[in-house]
């Protein structure tokens, strides 16, 4: 994996996947029990002047992890629902999405 970013646009690009994936049935995500869960979770394990978190990098890593997922899962739907399904498919069509072009034939033919 690649180096992590800093903490806070982990926690941002969270928040965004969970948007994402919740804003379509109307509720707010920020009332939801895995926003209540992220934000606990990057409080508890942020450093202050009293305590040294050994967890917190392990917390940043098990985060971008999530957040690698979640974005992979909704960008592996997209393209799901974007080319599956269709039924039969002209050769033409086919070769329109691959971008290609059919050759014409002589004539005016096709």
């Amino acid at each position: 994996m690649a180096a992590l970013g800093p903490p806070l646009q982990t926690l941002r690009g969270l928040l965004r996947e969970l948007r994402r994936a919740t804003g379509r049935d109307g509720h707010p995500y920020r009332q939801t029990p895995a926003y209540r869960h992220i934000m606990a979770a990057f409080r508890s394990h942020r450093v202050t002047s009293e305590k040294l978190c050994r967890a917190r990098q392990e917390l940043h890593f098990q985060a971008a992890t999530y957040l690698c997922l979640l974005r992979s899962v909704r960008e592996h739907a997209a393209l799901h629902q974007e080319y599956h399904g269709k039924g039969e498919r002209s050769p033409e069509e086919v070769a329109g999405l691959v971008g290609f072009r059919l050759p014409q034939q002589p004539g005016g033919k096709g």
